[in-house]
């Protein structure tokens, strides 16, 4: 990397246009952090097409060892910002875990993620599921599947568990949604007891992702949630098969988000428009005619320094195609979405949706107001921000108006695009928390092993 960032630092004095000087950037050299994960993308895409540089910004990519580490370090100041798990800036600016204010001004992407199981558990989940005329199982695949294997496990005093990424990930709530609308109990978090796992069928734990698949061969998980390439990596190693990718499970949900600390933003407020503004170019160039980039997208992903993956395992998903069992390949093209259908618009009922799986499942551990879940999310999404990096790119002939939501008011509209057909309204987070069947009630809480009724 140090080599790199050499030849940005020279191209950049060479080459950086005028405007970028009228931004008076407060800081140029810059290190972000990212987990090589394919959705790692656009910091990718910016640094090797140079949008980075149109800015005038001396930036320098560095993978990390898991999600804490990288938290951590943005906290602490030794990375100036990073590719975030949505939930991560929501938890740390309300103090579940390491108790920071993180922002974020853009949204990384859409989508991404699958459950895989093994293969063993999969050869009984298959008994099942509905087959299709062509033989091929039927998607999208319930999590009412693997309930009998579940009890099966129990019955013979086994736990069933499964990975995920981290205590606030996507994956996490996305595996628990999954696992829940099945009618499997995915466990509880407690103030006392962080395990998630109170009360559990199905127990779930923190691996980071590219340890996924060798955990799962080891037998020490029977299944995970993760982003890619470890799922489909799964399939090419012969060791297991994803059941369901995350846009079965929620169409369009948000992923992964740029996370800052909210004391940088604000002191280097020209500098976080510069790195908006590249970051919205390179989703632009990743989702433009029709996915056409995706396959220089690749060879940029599969380069040791970024996600370090065989290309052609990188290509199963990032080329809008995923495999299942070895052999059953399908066109998913929305499976990795960064910038079509407003994907890179941080928007305030993404971020409520995630504090409601936080509050569903113990991690906030009292009922909060309607008006709290809104104060959190406009502390953390910054559309303002964004907004108005949008705006310079259309001044300077970089991106087209009707591309944004310039006008939004940060929420989207109510949807019941998820795998239970439940509404979702991110202005009434309260009542959509209540309508879930399994998961904390308004005035319930978690003490010791019990869900403790509302007084």
């Amino acid at each position: 990397m140090l080599r790199l960032l050499t030849v940005i630092a020279t191209t950049t004095m060479l080459t950086a246009p005028a405007f970028a000087a009228t931004l008076d950037l407060e800081k140029d050299q810059l290190k972000f952090g990212f987990i090589k994960l394919t959705d790692m993308a656009p910091l990718a895409v910016a640094y090797e097409k140079g949008y980075f540089e149109d800015e005038g910004l001396f930036v320098t990519l560095e993978p990390q060892a898991n999600w804490k580490v990288l938290l951590d370090r943005v906290i602490d100041g030794q990375l100036d910002g990073a590719h975030m798990l949505a939930g991560q800036p929501l938890a740390a600016t309300i103090g579940y875990g390491t108790k920071a204010h993180i922002v974020t001004p853009i949204s990384m992407d859409l989508n991404g993620n699958a459950i895989t199981v093994s293969n063993s558990v999969w050869a009984d989940m298959k008994k099942n599921v509905a087959l299709g005329d062509d033989g091929k199982p039927e998607h999208p695949i319930s999590a009412k599947a693997l309930a009998p294997v579940v009890a099966e496990y129990r019955a013979a005093g086994k736990p069933f568990n499964m990975g995920m990424v981290f205590p606030v990930s996507t994956h996490n709530y996305e595996l628990r949604y999954w696992l829940a609308a099945g009618g499997l109990k995915p466990g509880f978090y407690s103030q006392q007891d962080t395990s998630g796992q109170i009360g559990a069928d199905v127990l779930l734990s923190v691996t980071p992702p590219p340890q996924m698949p060798a955990t799962l061969e080891a037998g020490t998980i029977s299944g995970y949630c993760v982003g890619e390439p470890w799922n489909q990596q799964a399939v090419a190693k012969g060791i297991g098969v994803p059941v369901i990718t995350d846009d079965e499970i929620w169409k369009n949900n948000p992923e992964k988000v740029f996370g800052m600390t909210a004391e940088f933003t604000e002191k280097y407020p020209n500098t976080t428009l510069a790195v908006t503004k590249a970051l919205i170019r390179a989703a632009i160039w990743l989702d433009e005619n029709d996915d056409a980039n995706r396959a220089e997208a690749v060879k940029i992903l599969a380069k040791p320094e970024y996600v370090g993956a065989d290309a052609s395992v990188i290509a199963n998903s990032m080329t809008g195609t995923f495999e299942y069992e070895k052999g059953d390949k399908r066109k998913v093209p929305d499976f990795n979405v960064f910038f079509r259908y407003y994907a890179t618009y941080p928007y305030y009922s993404d971020a409520i949706w995630y504090l409601t799986q936080m509050r569903r499942w113990g991690q906030i551990p009292d009922t909060k107001p309607d008006s709290w879940y809104a104060d959190v999310a406009k502390s953390v999404y910054k559309p303002e921000i964004y907004v108005k990096a949008a705006k310079m790119l259309v001044d300077e002939g970089k991106a087209k108006a009707a591309d944004f939501p310039l006008d939004s008011d940060g929420y989207k509209a109510p949807t019941s695009d998820f795998i239970d057909g439940i509404r979702y309204d991110g202005h009434k987070p309260n009542a959509y928390i209540d309508s879930l069947p399994i998961g904390l009630k308004s005035g319930q809480t978690v003490v010791g092993n019990q869900v403790q009724p509302a007084n």
